[in-house]
C-alpha cells in the first residue's frame, strides 16, 4: 500500500495507490463517509466494466449506492449536463452530509467535484480515477470545472476531495490512445523540475506503455507525490508555484480549442504537443538549448504522442491559435504568463511573452 498525503490546512486528504484496490472499494472509502449511502457518478464506458462489481461490494457492506451514468466524452463537461446532474441529485434527496463518488476519468472527476461544491453550498466527494491522466493529474489538487463556449475549464472552483483511490490495474482496460495521452502528464513532472524522473521515463516508457504493473505504479506514485507537493505549497495558484503544473497547457489548450475539444485531439495529446512547442519556443527566446528541445520532441514521438503542430494535425495560423489563448484563465491585466524552460527539469514562469511573437513562432513551427 502506498499513501500520499496532500498537506493542506483544513483541506488535507490522502491518496491511496494500490493495485487491486477496487476489489475492496467499500473497505477503502467507508472511513470517509458520513452516512450509509453514496451518490456514484460515472460514464457509460466505465459503467460497463466497473459499476456492477463496485455496487455489489458496496452494498454487501451495507452502503446504499445511488448511481448516475452520463455520456462519455468532453461534451459532458457542460452547463447542460451540470444542470441535469444537480437536478437529479436534488430529486434523489441528496443532503450536505452525503458523499458524491466520481468513478471515471477527468471529465467525470471535474464535473462531479464541481457539482459537489455547489450542491446545497457544498457536500463531500471522493475521486476514483480510472484513466492514467486522471490518476496522475486531474484527480489530485481540487481543480473542478466545466467548459464553456469561450474555452476549457473556465467555469469552476477549487474543491478538494476527501479521499482519492487509485488502482493502477484498472488501466488494463484503457485504450492505448488514452494510456499514451495520460503518459504525457506523467513525463510532464520530469520536465517541470525533476530531470532524474525524466531519465526514468526515457528508460521505462516502453514498459509503462506496455502496461507493466510495476512501471505504472512507480510512475503514478512519483507523479502524485510531485503534484501533492506543489499543491501543498500553492493550493489556489496564488504564489505562481502551482502554475508550473501547466507546462504545455497554454499551447495545448489553444490546440484543443482549435479542434473543438473533440476526439480529434484529446487533452493529453494536446499537452504533449504543447510541451514540445514550449521547449522550442524557449529555444527561440534563448532560454533553452536546442539539444534539450529536440530530446523532448523525440521522447514524445517515441511514445506515439503528438510533438508539434504537424503531428497534432492542426493547420491553424499563429494568429488563430493566439486568439484562443486570450481566453486562458491565467490572463491578467492583458498579460498571459507562459511556462517555459531553461532545460529539462528547469521550467519557469515567464511574464514578458509577446503574443505577436508567439503567433510568428507558431506560423514558422507549422
Amino acid at each position: 500500500m502506498n499513501r500520499v498525503s496532500v498537506d493542506l490546512a483544513g483541506n488535507g486528504y490522502d491518496i491511496l495507490v494500490e493495485p487491486g484496490a477496487l476489489n475492496s472499494v467499500a473497505e477503502q472509502i467507508e472511513p470517509y463517509l458520513h452516512n450509509d449511502r453514496i451518490f456514484l457518478i460515472t460514464d457509460a464506458n466505465v459503467a460497463a466494466r466497473w459499476l456492477e462489481p463496485l455496487q455489489a461490494d458496496l452494498q454487501k457492506s451495507g452502503i446504499k449506492v445511488i448511481s448516475k451514468i452520463l455520456a462519455a466524452g468532453e461534451q459532458t463537461k457542460s452547463w447542460a449536463v451540470l444542470e441535469q446532474l444537480t437536478d437529479w441529485l436534488l430529486e434523489e434527496g441528496a443532503e450536505r452530509s452525503d458523499t458524491l463518488v466520481a468513478l471515471g476519468g477527468g471529465v467525470i472527476g471535474d464535473l462531479t467535484g464541481f457539482a459537489a461544491s455547489i450542491l446545497k453550498r457544498g457536500c463531500h466527494f471522493i475521486q476514483i480515477p480510472t484513466s492514467l491522466l486522471a490518476q496522475v493529474d486531474s484527480s489530485v489538487g481540487g481543480k473542478t470545472a466545466i467548459n464553456s463556449r469561450a474555452g476549457k475549464n473556465l467555469i469552476g472552483r477549487f474543491n478538494q476531495p476527501k479521499f482519492v483511490l487509485i488502482d493502477p490495474l484498472v488501466l488494463d482496460t484503457l485504450s492505448d490512445r488514452e494510456l499514451r495521452a495520460g503518459y504525457a502528464e506523467v513525463v510532464k513532472y520530469g520536465l517541470i523540475n525533476n530531470a532524474p524522473f525524466f531519465e526514468w521515463c526515457d528508460e521505462n516508457s516502453t514498459a509503462l506503455l506496455n502496461r507493466d504493473p510495476d512501471a505504472l505504479s512507480y510512475a503514478i506514485i512519483q507523479s502524485v507525490q510531485a503534484k501533492a507537493g506543489i499543491v501543498a505549497e500553492d493550493e489556489k495558484e496564488l504564489s505562481g508555484r502551482r502554475a508550473l503544473l501547466n507546462l504545455g497547457h497554454t499551447f495545448g489548450h489553444a490546440l484543443e480549442a482549435e479542434t473543438g475539444y473533440s476526439s480529434e485531439l484529446v487533452h493529453g495529446e494536446a499537452v504533449a504537443a504543447g510541451m514540445a512547442l514550449a521547449f522550442h519556443y524557449s529555444v527561440r527566446r534563448g532560454h533553452c538549448g536546442e539539444a534539450d528541445a529536440r530530446r523532448v520532441e523525440q521522447h514524445l514521438k517515441n511514445a506515439g504522442l503528438p510533438h508539434g503542430l504537424k503531428s497534432a494535425a492542426v493547420k491553424a495560423s499563429g494568429k488563430q491559435l493566439v486568439q484562443h489563448m486570450l481566453h486562458d484563465k491565467k490572463m491578467a491585466s492583458g498579460n498571459l504568463p507562459f511556462l517555459l524552460a531553461a532545460g529539462i527539469g528547469q521550467s519557469f514562469l515567464a511574464n514578458d511573452v509577446d503574443l505577436g511573437d508567439v503567433a510568428t513562432f507558431l506560423d514558422q513551427a507549422g
